[in-house]
Parts: C-alpha cells; structure tokens; sequence
C-alpha cells in the first residue's frame, strides 16, 4: 500500500435500546479509517455525555465510564489528523454547549475555507480551543442555532460558510442528522437494524451489527434519523458530484458499498484492467497485504497467471499508513510483512499493490523479496501516478512527498529498485469503477480540482492558452 492517511470515519444510531455497546461495534468496524483517537457522544436525560481519546476503539471505549454511558441516541468517531494536531483537544465528536441545548459533531472530511473561516471569526472576537476544523464547524452551528432555534435552518445556514468535503453526523440535543457535503466526496450510507435506524461511513458497519443497507446519502443531503424513520432535506448540489476514487481503490473495507458499487469488485476489475495494459513474462502475483490483495486476485485472472501469498503479515501491528510519522511507517512496514521464502525464492514476480505516494513502503518490501530470493521482482499499480495534493482529507498536501513529481515510470522503478514499474492508466481506473470521469475527484492524479483552490486548477473551468487569453 502507499503509506495514504486518510481523516475519519463517523457513526450515528438511534435505537429503542442502549446505544453504547452498537456504537462500539460499529467503529470497531469502519477503525481502518482512523486509529490515532475515538470517541462517542449520546444524548441522555437533557444533555449530551461524550467519552473521547487518543488511541483505539477499544481502548477508548472501556471501563465504567463506558458502561455508564445511557442513552439511545448517539454519535461516533474514529480519527486520523489531516487538519489539526494529533493531540487529545482534537479527538472527536466535539461538543458545546448552548442556551438551547448541547450539540455534539463527527466529521469526515476537510474543510478547504477553514484557514480563511477562522481568520474571518478570530478578528470577530472568537477564541478557538483546537487547532481541528471540526471545531469551526460546530461554533458555527452553534451560532446559527442559537439565532435560529430551528435545527434544520442552522444546519443549512452552516453550510452555506463551509466549502469542502464533509460527511457529518451530529446531534443537536436529542436530534440526530446524517449529512453529506454537496460534491459528495466522502462515503455516508444509511442503515435499519431491529433496533432502530443508523446513518455510517461504511456499509460494512451494518452487515456486522445486523443490520440493513438502505442507500447512500446523496450529495447535499441532509437525513434526520430517529428510531423509525428516515427524514430527507435537500440542499443545491451541482449536477456532476466529485466521489473521491480512493474509496474504492483503497480506503473503503473491501466488504463496503458505496455508489451501488462494492469495493472489492472494483478492486478486482482494477487488477483485470491493470494486466492487459501492463502485461509481463513472470511466474507468479503476489500481493502487497492486505490492500493490494484484490487488485492481485484481478491481475492473476486477467494474466493467466497464478496468484499466491508472498508475504507473511503481522495482524498485530497497526496498519502503517495510518503512522502519523515518517520514520514510525517504515518501522511498522518491518514489523508487519515478511517474505515467505517458498513462494518467492528463485521466482519472478509480479507484486501488486493498490498505490504509491512517497514509494518508501514498496521500495523497503520490494528490497525484501529480493533479499528472500526473487529473481525478478516486476511492480503493478491498481492507481495512476499520483501528482497533485488532496484538499480533501487524505494527507498528501504537497507535491514534494510524491515519488512520481518530477520522474518518468522508469525513474520510478529504479528509485523502488523494481525490475519494471506499471500503473493502471486513469482511463482504465474509470472504466473499472464504472462511474462517468465528470462525477468522480481524480484532483490527485490530475490537478483538476471539483472546488476552488487558491492557485489550482478547477474541473471542468475553460482552459487558458499559454498566453493566458
């Protein structure tokens, strides 16, 4: 995998029975998307409780202080930090406190105005007690809630301020709200189970709780969830969304559905793809675990040729793209896989993988295949070269860091010390995903961003000649 950080994943349930224990199991589930802090709010008895830390669901979710949390509304948050520190102020939900009742936020996303909202308000007089863009978000909502009274109007009136990507979900006293950001970049599925009703990031969420898949939220959607119903608001959304093609390619829990589309399935047709656009004379796919697993399972069908495990994975360290230091990833890249010699000595290989971003993960695996006894070690990518930051909340925010600034394919081999080097074309990425090109956000791979970026090309604006008329 590339050493990707994505932000978040968040929850909301709503249920005739403790909600607690269903909280727990869901962000257990979707904890792929963020393992520096968790946290819970749920309202009970007029106010809003929250149990929030640095570290795993399962570690923040434990002892009395867990157990005593009642309540039958609540909301979740697993994070890792794309915008503000990674320190205990940050960890979310967030909540405050008005004259009208407690309000309590997760966020997925970022918000790309947020440099621009807090200088705005700071001049105002507002003090700011994290450095996260959540908590710009909930000030606002705050505000508008305190003027407006009504749940709905300030939640509009919020997202008229905020530019980016978000999906939020959000308790304003006992009122739950599920909302996605009018692009639609981040993944926002609602859910039944017997017990009540759920609004979370990830399909798979539902599948182990018990429950039922509905659909997704749509982009610009505001769903309020109680225990029996779903009820929908619609806020102006472009008529081309902006669906961040990571989820499918790397992201998601290969068992989620998102847009009608499983994750592994694109994962799988991606590989396929890959293989007849880059095919090569080896014995053998091996995949880079676990992300590059079915990208590999495609490669194998679409080449003829068989797919075995190379590596030997470690389940109990934690996935290293989601380190928040350089130096701590390529520890963790070490402990986690190691060469399983049968499959790789005196063989030539075709190692899958989902992506590269720096190349300092595959260059270190690739090097250990070789000191395992590969003969050849050939390199396939299931995403284009990445070449532009994400404003969007993935952690790539300078061209800098990226292996492919400013070198050709096979300046990328040699850097990696790969025999060859193939990266899915972003036709080919497009065709597996099965979305039209204009609704998905390919800004990384491209430099076409769907929102306006100081300085940054925007899709779909006409184009200046080289004089600039």
């Amino acid at each position: 995998m590339g050493n990707l950080e994505h932000s978040c994943g968040v929850i909301g349930l709503s249920l005739d029975t403790k909600v607690a224990p269903f909280a727990k199991k869901a962000l257990r589930v979707i904890q792929h998307r963020g393992q520096e802090s968790a946290g819970v709010a749920i309202f009970n008895d007029g106010h809003i409780s929250y149990l929030r830390d640095m570290g795993l669901v399962h570690e923040v979710l434990r002892g009395s202080e867990y157990y005593n949390l009642t309540g039958n509304v609540c909301i979740g948050h697993v994070r890792y930090s794309t915008e503000g520190e990674s320190k205990a102020s940050n960890c979310q939900p967030m909540t405050v406190t008005t004259s009208y009742g407690d309000i309590a936020l997760a966020h997925n996303g970022d918000i790309t105005n947020a440099t621009e909202l807090r200088e705005q308000l700071s001049k105002k007089g507002w003090a700011f007690l994290t450095t996260s863009d959540t908590e710009i978000i909930i000030r606002i909502l705050a505000k508008e809630f305190n003027e407006t009274r009504d749940p709905i109007k300030a939640i509009k009136n919020t997202l008229r301020m905020i530019e980016g990507a978000y999906s939020l979900t959000m308790l304003i006293g006992d009122r739950l709200f599920g909302i996605r950001d009018p692009m639609g970049f981040r993944p926002l599925c609602i859910g039944r189970l017997k017990e009540g009703n759920v609004v979370v990031s990830e399909s798979a969420a539902l599948d182990v709780t018990g429950g039922e898949f509905i659909r997704d939220v749509l982009p610009g959607e505001i769903i309020e969830v109680t225990r029996t119903s779903f009820h929908s608001v619609r806020t102006p959304a472009p008529k081309n969304p902006a669906h961040c093609m990571f989820e499918w390619v790397y992201f998601a829990r290969p068992d989620s559905i998102m847009e009608c589309r499983e994750a592994y399935e694109v994962r799988k047709r991606i590989g396929q793809i890959l293989a007849s656009e880059h095919p090569i004379d080896a014995d053998v796919v091996v995949p880079v675990p676990d992300s590059g697993r079915a990208h590999a399972i495609g490669y194998a069908e679409g080449s003829g040729i068989k797919y075995e495990e190379g590596f030997m994975k470690n389940r109990y360290v934690e996935r290293t793209f989601i380190m928040p230091v350089q130096k701590q990833r390529e520890a963790g890249v070490m402990l986690k896989l190691n060469p399983i010699r049968s499959t790789v000595k005196g063989r030539r290989l075709v190692v899958v993988d989902d992506s590269i971003v720096r190349g300092t993960t595959l260059r270190k695996l690739v090097q250990m295949l070789r000191r395992a006894g590969a003969e050849e070690v050939h390199v396939r990518i299931g995403c284009p070269p990445i070449v532009a930051p994400c404003f969007y909340g993935v952690d790539m925010k300078t061209r800098g860091q990226f292996v492919a600034t400013g070198r050709t394919v096979d300046e990328i081999a040699e850097h990696i010390t790969a025999d060859s080097l193939g990266y899915i074309s972003i036709d080919g990425l497009v065709k597996a995903l099965n979305i039209p090109y204009q609704d998905l956000c390919l800004a990384c791979l491209n430099g076409e961003y769907p929102t306006p970026i100081p300085g940054e090309r925007q899709r779909f604006q006409t184009r200046l000649n080289e004089h600039g008329q």
